[in-house]
């Protein structure tokens, strides 16, 4: 390699080891870097090289405190090679429309010049065109009933996330539903989870062995501590959705047995409910009628799904279960009978076969 590629290929991973502010980088670290990718350089060099690419590029030396350090300014933009295609352009402003509330605050900041660099690629692109119209051809929508989203500060959720990164403790102020007043905990956060359109933070309280479910906007102050977050003994995230935590059920399953008029349960044949399901689609309620079995977690959110059918669906089994809708729906029945003045046992759905 000449003279001139080895120096090109110096700077160019030189400006390449360089963070964004206000994170920095101090020479000995940049030394490091390169030597790590097999260039030898001395810090006399780098420092000669660090002052002539400032005079070209968006970088600068905070010079406040030692170790002293560099960093590309905030409002840098993104400079990298090759340079974004229309796809990663499109992928990227994906990533941030529906990644953002799970990422940490630094992930953001740091990926905001790739964000920005999309955006303008995109709006270079000659409209109309095929493929930057693909972001006004695509949704993720819930399969449930919208909601506006809960205002969560900035300053919270970034406190958090980084307590979460950091694998560190927090202190926050938490003010439970329905009260007024806010308590103070001390927490290990384990975990973010958005659900619908709600951001939970999953959480020891002080050292107790088991976890507890908060909700971010209910967060008033939070202060990063210095001692490290630790997980109870087995915490798993993949299996704790397994269990129903996060549909609010305690981790208990039971075995499901239902009936479904007709047209009402098809689209399980296609989504089942369980692994285990079982299906029999010829039951003796009539054409299009459907009898399912399924191990599942005993949750709330069980309850509102079955619910949601109203009479297009009657639990068979397990007895608790269907005793338990079948008081819900009398109480439903009297609560719309007192308002129309009717009887209440006329207008009761019934939980028995067609």
């Amino acid at each position: 390699m000449s003279t001139h590629h080895e120096a090109f290929y110096r700077l160019w991973h030189l400006l390449r080891q360089i963070p964004r502010y206000p994170q920095k980088v101090t020479t000995s670290e940049i030394e490091h870097g390169l030597a790590a990718l097999g260039v030898s350089v001395s810090g006399r060099t780098l420092q000669r090289d660090l002052q002539d690419l400032s005079r070209l590029f968006p970088i600068v030396a905070d010079e406040r405190s030692k170790p002293y350090g560099w960093s590309w300014a905030r409002e840098a933009k993104c400079f990298d090679l090759p340079g974004l295609s229309l796809e990663e352009a499109l992928a990227w402003v994906l990533v941030e429309q529906h990644l953002r509330p799970l990422l940490p605050a630094s992930a953001m900041d740091h990926l905001q010049r790739y964000f920005q660099a999309a955006r303008e690629r995109l709006d270079a692109e000659p409209a109309p065109g095929r493929r930057r119209n693909w972001l006004h051809k695509i949704r993720s929508v819930q399969p449930t009933q919208t909601l506006i989203p809960p205002e969560i500060p900035a300053t919270i959720q970034r406190t958090v996330s980084e307590a979460l990164l950091q694998e560190r403790q927090l202190e926050v102020h938490y003010r439970k539903k329905g009260q007024q007043q806010a308590s103070l905990y001390r927490v290990h956060p384990l975990a973010l989870v958005l659900r619908g359109s709600v951001l939970y933070l999953q959480a020891r309280l002080f050292d107790y062995p088991d976890t507890r479910i908060l909700a971010l906007h209910r967060i008033e102050q939070a202060r990063i501590l210095e001692p490290s977050a630790i997980a109870p003994e087995g915490f798993d995230l993949d299996e704790q959705a397994k269990r129903g935590v996060w549909d609010f059920g305690s981790g208990a399953h039971l075995r499901l047995r239902l009936h479904f008029r007709a047209g009402k349960g098809e689209h399980l044949l296609e989504t089942p409910l369980s692994p285990d399901q079982k299906v029999d689609p010829t039951p003796g309620g009539g054409p299009g009628c459907l009898a399912l079995t399924a191990t599942v977690a005993d949750t709330p959110q069980l309850r509102w799904w079955l619910l949601g059918f109203g009479a297009g669906v009657e639990v068979l089994e397990p007895a608790s279960l269907r005793d338990e809708l079948a008081q819900e729906t009398r109480r439903m029945a009297e609560q719309y009978a007192a308002s129309a003045n009717l009887e209440p046992d006329v207008a009761a759905p019934s939980l028995h076969g067609a």
